[in-house]
């Protein structure tokens, strides 16, 4: 063989293997762009309107982002209705089914543990959300996070605009003008560490403030709308003394207690909320609450994307987030009254 004809066939053989990389690198990008991410959502219970919120934001927020990435995006809602039980068969299902992340709103949070430990053996990381694990679970893997927002603040602001309204107007607040708040409260999950929290220091800041408070009534309505209107009703029929004010650890529960007030036709209460749901600050604007704290369901549900986006893009994009202790994500509070 000749040098021209060598030269040819060398230069020939470089064409060949370079078409042939060529085919495999963009078969290879075709794969990734063609992927189906697979995100599983777990929520202690689905009629929880605070809850249902989040996830209504997080559906709509995956079909942008499936647009404007031309990918699909799975996400699968399952509804443990208030059963540990049925939530760790749904994470094991996706655990299984080789999900990317698995979200949790976990509903017994002593139970993570077991979850921790079954996710971290498939590789897959967990974010819980909303419904906080013990501390000492969330170091038993480094796949493990957590968004949520400080039950502390929110009830230091649920006192803090109770102040504020009694400062503009206090016969809204003290209606008997007797110098004493008459009030009852509606707790949230006996023993839940947020049930706890929003009691003590709603009552401990309005106390700080000066003023001079006195509970008539008070029980665990499990944040639930109905439980709450049952308890109002109760107490409304049976309480010798005026009640006030109504202190509410969550939205749905003043909402019940609103539609007690309603339902046996009494005069106004001042009710307050905490959590800023769509219902809770519609009542707010007609007047059937006094107030409640937002924590902004559109910007929990981003920023649950963005964690679940970034876990699944690998580490180095986890690392670009702002993350307390490399595994909190704290979603702000603000005032709607």
């Amino acid at each position: 063989m000749n040098q021209k004809k060598r030269y040819l066939l060398i230069i020939t053989i470089v064409f060949v293997c370079f078409l042939l990389f060529k085919n495999y690198i963009n078969t290879d990008l075709k794969h990734e762009e063609n992927k189906v991410v697979k995100i599983g959502v777990c929520t202690y219970k689905a009629s929880d309107t605070f809850i249902a919120s989040i996830v209504t934001e997080l559906e709509k927020i995956i079909k942008e982002e499936e647009q404007l990435r031309e990918t699909t995006i799975k996400l699968d809602i399952s509804d443990a209705k208030e059963s540990q039980l049925t939530q760790n068969e749904q994470v094991q299902k996706y655990i299984a089914l080789d999900y990317d992340v698995i979200c949790v709103n976990i509903v017994d949070r002593t139970s993570a543990a077991s979850l921790i430990d079954q996710a971290a053996s498939a590789q897959i990381p967990l974010v819980f959300f909303n419904r906080q694990p013990v501390e000492e679970d969330m170091y038993r893997s480094d796949s493990v996070y957590y968004i949520g927002s400080n039950a502390k603040e929110s009830a230091i602001m649920q006192g803090e605009l109770i102040i504020e309204a009694y400062k503009q107007n206090p016969e809204l607040i003290d209606k008997n003008q007797n110098g004493i708040i008459e009030y009852a409260i509606l707790e949230g999950e006996a023993g839940h560490q947020d049930t706890v929290i929003r009691t003590e220091y709603a009552i401990k800041t309005l106390e700080e403030k000066g003023l001079e408070l006195k509970r008539v009534a008070g029980w665990c309505a499990n944040f639930d709308r109905n439980q709450a209107a049952a308890l109002v009703e109760q107490w409304l029929s049976h309480e010798q003394e005026e009640i006030e004010l109504i202190l509410s650890n969550n939205d749905d529960m003043a909402l019940g207690a609103a539609d007690a007030i309603e339902k046996l036709e009494g005069e106004s209460i001042a009710i307050v909320g905490i959590d800023g749901t769509p219902q809770g600050r519609e009542a707010v604007d007609k007047g059937t609450l006094l107030g409640t704290v937002v924590s902004d369901q559109k910007l929990y549900a981003r920023q649950i994307f963005t964690l679940c986006d970034a876990l699944i893009k690998g580490e180095e994009f986890v690392d670009q987030l702002e993350l307390e202790d490399n595994k909190y994500m704290w979603m702000p509070w603000g005032k709607y009254i």
